[in-house]
């Protein structure tokens, strides 16, 4: 179970440095400086961010979650990105729209990899042996 939960996590932070990495080279108002490992210590505050804090804001905007008829929950997504750029000082965003614009591509990141690869994070279980 343990394994599982680390395969998860890696896997998640993997997706995640992609997925910013992309955000950055598509949009002029996001970036990493000039060192590599800025983007992947991004990737890790961001998966962190969002297995502890998302939860709890998620809940929070429940009310706004149902009157905006879920559109609150991509501003929670933009919320987990700031959040990550105030803790990483190497990683900027410049302006709201620029916010705006990285979580849908990290989003939309995201999807494709899930997609292409099958949903690694989630735990293979194999069938038990036979009698």
């Amino acid at each position: 179970m343990i394994q599982g939960v680390l395969r998860r996590l890696i896997v998640t932070w993997a997706f995640n440095v992609v997925a910013l990495w992309v955000a950055a080279g598509l949009l002029e108002g996001v970036g990493y400086g000039d060192s590599f490992w800025a983007l992947v210590v991004a990737g890790l505050v961001l998966t962190l961010v969002n297995l502890v804090i998302r939860p709890i804001v998620t809940i929070l905007a429940i009310p706004a979650i149902i009157l905006t008829l879920g559109f609150a929950l991509f501003m929670v997504s933009l919320l987990m990105l700031y959040i990550t750029s105030w803790i990483v000082d190497d990683f900027t965003i410049d302006t709201f729209w620029w916010g705006v614009a990285a979580t849908f591509i990290v989003w939309l990141v995201n999807a494709g990899l899930n997609i292409a690869f099958g949903d690694l994070r989630r735990e293979v279980r194999r069938p038990p042996a036979p009698l």
